[in-house]
């Protein structure tokens, strides 16, 4: 019976299972994220390698003149090396990791989850998949709000494949695009694109895409090149809060 229970076990049937508890279900980037991992052992004694958390994120990517829903690993962490859980037996790890700053922000198709992982030898991995709520850092926060009190309304949030030029250590970068619906720019700009580069507690590494409304047949024929288009990158520090909705707009109105 038991080296029945160990061959079922091996093909994930009455194997170990795993169920990951959050403190709280909504996070900022940057912020401790604190919890539980519940182990809960099956029908026979199971050698553990290692227990993992990984911060995982959707993204679309381009192939083929085709777009796909692909997924990017932005952190894993190891909770526990390995051990041995007995039949039946039930654990309860603790655990805190800092969510990096650089995580996406779950506004529009963009999704952030945690996949809790039991790396079992010879055996199916059991995993749990929890989704979370991303809120953008103090700074980026900041920057958001200022181009919304400039008139403009966020229309898309999403992570795409980054360019070489621009990928770091994730292939994708997430894009705010936002559109201007009163003020000044209204009538001026057909779209701004924000993109945060790289962001510390202290400074945020921007690239705005200020896409300029065609006017004129000239007008056409640049937005036909995409020659409308002026690619501004832009550093924000956490002293110089006070001043960002100041830059924002004079980029603005320099390249409107």
């Amino acid at each position: 019976m038991s080296l029945f229970n160990k061959m079922l076990a091996s093909i994930g049937v009455g194997s170990a299972k795993v169920d990951t508890v959050l403190s709280k279900a909504v996070f900022h980037a940057g912020e401790v994220m604190e919890g539980v991992v519940k182990i809960y052992g099956g029908k026979t004694e199971q050698k553990i390698d290692a227990l993992y958390l990984a911060v995982y994120t959707t993204y679309i990517r381009e192939s083929d003149d085709r777009k796909f829903t692909d997924k990017a690993m932005i952190q894993k962490h190891k909770v526990l090396d390995g051990f041995t859980l007995a039949a039946n037996e039930e654990k309860e790890i603790p655990f805190s990791f800092v969510l990096p700053f650089d995580t996406p922000v779950t506004k529009g198709s963009t999704r952030v989850w945690i996949q809790t992982m039991l790396d079992i030898a010879s055996a199916v991995d059991p995993t749990d998949k929890d989704y979370i709520q991303v809120e953008p850092t103090t700074l980026a926060n900041t920057v958001l709000k200022e181009i919304e009190n400039l008139g403009f309304r966020l229309r898309k949030a999403e992570c795409e494949q980054a360019s070489r030029k621009y990928r770091g250590v994730y292939p994708f970068m997430q894009e705010f695009e936002y559109v201007p619906m009163t003020g000044e720019f209204y009538g001026k700009l057909d779209e701004v694109e924000v993109v945060f580069l790289s962001q510390t507690p202290e400074k945020a590494e921007l690239l705005l895409q200020i896409d300029r409304k065609a006017r004129g047949f000239g007008g056409f024929l640049a937005e036909a090149m995409d020659q409308d288009e002026t690619f501004v990158p832009l550093t924000v520090h956490k002293h110089e809060a006070s001043e960002i909705k100041s830059r924002i707009y004079q980029l603005l109105r320099k390249y409107s």
